[in-house]
């Protein structure tokens, strides 16, 4: 279980991961049983870009509704069982409830019934979305396959879990489609079968409307979609979405154009959602009343709202690009600092003044190699270092006088920088003697104790050896006779001993 935890973390963005945290405890406050579920499993586990986050509850999802708008999430479509909504950071996710269905005609909506976990994955499309990761206190980081969907990833594969898979829901031959183009995947033997059976007999005649929304949004948040356009357009799918719409209704050079930004800017390390400048590029060259009939059948009507909005937000920034408002290079840095990064990719792709496309390149080329030179050599020669609480106001005020050339010699940036130069730090005190080594020094030396043998032996050596001089100066001459006088008086004798000496 937790090998399945660490891949989810690992792979998830932060801003994903804390959209899960959110739905584990709002799940937790309602002692409702959450999972990880469908494609967000598979591409979890197969290494490929992870969209959106699909949930599956065993319950009603209505009831985390209210506690997650609360915390920011915005509520953008759904019905009686599924709730499609986006998570601060632009994270797109869908909670749906556990639930079984019954089809009765080709097409048409199934009738639904709760269920548990096990069975809401046992009805689905195809294996490899056919898997969940438990959530749940008790079990989390479990990872239910109750088809076997581990080891088509592995192969390769993609295989429908029923015989009529294509016959009860025919959107599923498109979602087919985009896998294989996506994931460069083969069906099993048994899914090409059914399959082929489903287009000689026309089964896409019945996908209900619902079905195909939801299929002309995915087109949007796919990395490459101009590639997955010509394989729908081949199978006969693309007019089953829409009659009018081809592949010639493509803006393709500004679609490569807009993909190019995406990834500059990804790069950088730019969050980007531009699904609505995608499927705006995908459906340039339709009218204007084709285009509205593709946004009523879009289920997610967020994403509807910005491809609506897209216009007049990018004319917006422009103007102002444009204008007295972003002037200076400083000033046209503070408007794109400010500005929404998939505002200023689509700016970039499709505004005609050759000075705002250039702002915006300098924008993201040679302004911001020129912030990565800080902190400059000067700031922490002066010892101006980021835990001074000027530092960061002080940095952005430099780097916006050097975007306009009023900051140039090492002499100008001296000047600005030495008021807020902190004094140097005061030298360091003397070490202090630890009190066992100053006893040591202090302690006379002892003389060295020879053992009683060696002391004799030296004794002997020297009576015999000639008296050598010493290093130690002589005495002066008046001191040398003053000593040589003074000889010591001898004894006294005993009484006794006397005594003895006279009688004899």
């Amino acid at each position: 279980m937790a090998d399945y935890i660490y891949m989810m973390e690992s792979r998830l963005s932060p801003e994903q991961q804390r959209a899960v945290a959110l739905m584990q405890e709002a799940a937790r406050a309602h002692s409702i049983n959450l999972y990880l579920t469908g494609g967000t499993i598979r591409d979890i586990i197969s290494g490929f870009t992870i969209r959106d986050l699909d949930f599956t509850v065993e319950g009603d999802p209505q009831r985390l509704q209210r506690e997650l708008e609360k915390a920011g999430a915005e509520i953008q479509g759904g019905n009686e069982h599924e709730i499609l909504l986006q998570f601060a950071g632009g994270v797109r996710g869908a909670i749906n409830r556990a639930y079984t269905e019954k089809y009765g005609k080709p097409g048409k909506a199934p009738e639904t019934e709760n269920a548990s976990i096990m069975e809401d994955l046992r009805r689905r499309d195809f294996t490899v979305n056919s898997m969940a990761l438990s959530l749940n206190p008790g079990s989390r980081g479990l990872l239910l396959d109750p088809t076997n969907g581990v080891a088509d990833l592995e192969a390769k594969l993609l295989r429908v879990l029923h015989n009529y898979a294509f016959l009860e829901d025919p959107s599923r031959m498109i979602r087919a489609s985009r896998f294989m183009v996506r994931f460069h995947w083969t069906m099993d033997e048994r899914t090409q079968a059914r399959y082929n059976a489903a287009v000689e007999n026309q089964y896409i005649e019945h996908i209900n409307e619902r079905a195909a929304g939801r299929e002309i949004e995915q087109l949007a948040y796919e990395d490459e979609p101009l590639p997955v356009m010509r394989t729908l357009e081949k199978e006969g799918w693309l007019k089953a979405l829409h009659p009018h719409w081809t592949v010639a209704k493509v803006d393709a050079q500004g679609l490569g154009q807009l993909l190019k930004t995406r990834q500059q800017m990804s790069d950088l390390g730019y969050s980007l959602n531009i699904s609505p400048a995608v499927i705006y590029f995908l459906t340039a060259r339709l009218s204007d009343r084709d285009i509205a009939d593709l946004q009523k059948q879009i289920p997610r009507k967020g994403l509807v709202r910005a491809w609506q909005n897209l216009e007049a937000e990018a004319k917006q920034l422009t103007q102002r690009l444009g204008g007295k408002e972003a002037a200076t290079p400083s000033r046209a840095w503070q408007l794109l600092s400010a500005s929404k990064p998939d505002t200023i990719a689509f700016v970039e792709t499709t505004a005609r003044q050759q000075a705002v496309v250039q702002k915006i390149r300098n924008f993201f080329g040679k302004w911001r190699q020129m912030k990565q030179r800080f902190p400059l050599p000067e700031m922490t020669e002066l010892r101006i270092t980021p835990e001074l609480p000027v530092y960061q106001k002080l940095v952005d005020e430099m780097f916006l006088r050097m975007l306009d050339g009023k900051l140039r010699s090492k002499t100008e940036i001296v000047r600005l920088l030495k008021p807020y130069s902190p004094p140097p730090p005061p030298p360091p005190p003397p070490p202090k003697r630890g009190r066992v080594k100053k006893e040591a020094e202090e302690a006379p030396v002892k003389p060295k104790v020879e053992p009683k043998a060696a002391t004799a032996k030296a004794a002997a050596g020297s009576a015999k050896a000639p008296v050598t001089a010493t290093a130690k100066p002589l005495a002066k001459p008046m001191q040398a006779s003053k000593s040589a006088s003074k000889s010591p008086k001898p004894a006294k004798a005993a009484k006794g001993a006397t005594k003895k000496t006279k009688r004899k």
